[in-house]
């Protein structure tokens, strides 16, 4: 497996705060079953602005660091790039960086509002042959009460990066039921630990691969968890599977409102 998504490097972002810690995270994922991370640290404006360059330079120091370890697990350089129109910009200027320099590029959105541009730059990227990954869909308020947003950008050309804690609860109930519906719709295309900590997603592993394979199917598992990121990661084309539109019920939408 190959974990999508995760905030492992070092001082970076609001994951790891030490290298101690991302050598226990990294030993973590490599005991859940992981083989690869694509280390995915926040780029901000204003706020996180590593560069590439120099989390280049950390990812090569902790992979030679590995090899003295002992420990098996390669690490590939990404990121989860915040919403902005300047994304292209960022790229050409090596402030943020795609995933493992391919191109499929990792972003996340607001948790609380649609952008108004939003479709003006997604149009943008696919213009630039650049293919927009959503980072955990099923986390934003506005999601979760109109879930046809997403199958709307799937079939405008986005693909979409699932968290393996949202299916047992670790986002709140409406995550949880909305992640759910994503999976059983085929609106899901990878999954990402967006592990920030240790002792937290990586030791429930196990349970969750359960859950999900109970809703998809150990085929399509592997496919979410090792054959699209092996895709990514070698620049491939992913073919999927269509996306089936789908709607709220009454009982959803109420549930939508009230549950956290």
């Amino acid at each position: 497996m190959i974990d999508f998504h995760s905030h492992i490097l070092p001082n970076i972002d609001d994951g790891s705060r030490s290298i101690e810690e991302t050598f226990n995270l990294i030993k973590e994922a490599e005991k859940a079953g992981f083989e690869a991370i694509i280390s995915t640290s926040h780029y901000m404006e204003n706020y996180y602005e590593t560069d590439v360059p120099e989390r280049e330079v950390w990812v090569k120091a902790i992979l030679e660091n590995l090899k003295t370890k002992n420990i098996n697990t390669n690490l590939y350089l990404g990121n989860e790039i915040y919403f902005t129109d300047n994304m292209i910009e960022l790229l050409e200027k090596r402030k943020a960086s795609t995933i493992n320099d391919t191109s499929y590029l990792l972003f996340e959105l607001p948790l609380n509002a649609e952008p108004m541009n939003l479709y003006d730059v997604i149009y943008d990227i696919l213009q630039y042959k650049l293919v927009p990954i959503l980072a955990h869909p099923e986390r934003y308020s506005f999601v979760q009460k109109e879930p046809e947003l997403i199958y709307d950008l799937i079939e405008k050309g986005v693909l979409m990066q699932a968290n393996y804690g949202s299916i047992i609860g670790q986002y709140g109930e409406k995550a949880q039921m909305i992640v759910r519906k994503f999976f059983e719709n085929n609106m899901i295309h990878f999954l990402g630990s967006d592990v920030h900590r240790q002792n937290t997603i990586y030791p429930k592993i196990p349970e969750i691969l359960d859950e999900i394979a109970d809703i998809i199917g150990e085929e399509k598992l592997e496919e979410l968890t090792t054959k699209n990121p092996k895709l990514v990661l070698n620049n491939k084309k992913i073919e999927i599977d269509e996306p089936l539109d789908f709607k709220l019920t009454l009982k959803e939408k109420i549930i939508m409102n009230f549950k956290k």
